[in-house]
């Protein structure tokens, strides 16, 4: 029997080669999204904890000194939900139900060394992406922002709706895949993929530091 009639195996990189993971890169002025870094995800008591998370907190530490250095603009996303029977939560809390331990302490407190500065904006949000019923499109358009930054968690959820909402709110998407974490390799990889093949350039963090370390002329 022909290999025709049964096409031999390829992987998910060959078969997204030549339709899907265009580079698109940086553009001219970026912003750093630090996306719910909180213990939440980092206590091993913690309902959310997510082994993957603490790794990429360390190596975001680095990211935004280098931002802040270079000055530039770094924006920390938390989920804050004002009604305390959760229906500003409405059918998430349903579904997820455990999102609701977000609003306890320690839980709901930012992860050490990733704090905000008291000059940093920090967006109170309902939902996964960072854009859903927020200012967020609005302050980097009046910021002339083209580049955003993604860092955070989880890579399947907050990080990964935020980068669809990014694309289609205009903006470049870079994600240093060391500063994002998750509580399994499967679907964080999976994302990643999915995020460079789509939505944006999944790089490293390097990259990331080359770029806001370099001079603005050259950018």
């Amino acid at each position: 029997m022909s290999n025709a009639s049964h096409p031999q195996p390829v992987t998910a990189a060959e078969n997204y080669r030549g339709v899907w993971g265009h580079r698109i890169g940086f553009g001219t002025k970026a912003a750093i999204l630090v996306i719910d870094f909180v213990k939440a995800y980092t206590l091993e008591h913690a309902p959310l904890y997510a082994p993957g998370v603490a790794p990429a907190v360390r190596e975001t530490i680095g990211v935004l000194d280098a931002a802040r250095r270079h000055g530039v603009r770094v924006i920390h996303t938390v989920v804050s939900h004002q009604s305390s029977d959760f229906a500003d939560a409405g059918v998430w809390a349903l579904k997820a139900p455990v999102v609701k331990c977000l609003a306890e302490k320690p839980f709901n407190e930012v992860c050490e060394g990733v704090e905000p500065l008291p000059s940093e904006l920090v967006i109170s949000k309902q939902y996964a992406s960072a854009f859903f019923g927020t200012s967020l499109a609005a302050t980097l358009t009046a910021a002339q922002v083209d580049t955003l930054i993604l860092t955070g968690c989880s890579t399947s959820g907050c990080v990964r709706a935020t980068a669809v909402d990014a694309v289609q709110n205009g903006f470049r998407v870079i994600v240093p895949r060391e500063c994002v974490g998750d509580r399994h390799s499967g679907p964080h990889e999976a994302n990643l993929f999915d995020i460079d093949s789509k939505y944006g350039d999944v790089v490293s963090k390097q990259e990331v530091l080359d770029f806001i370390e370099r001079p603005r002329s050259v950018r």
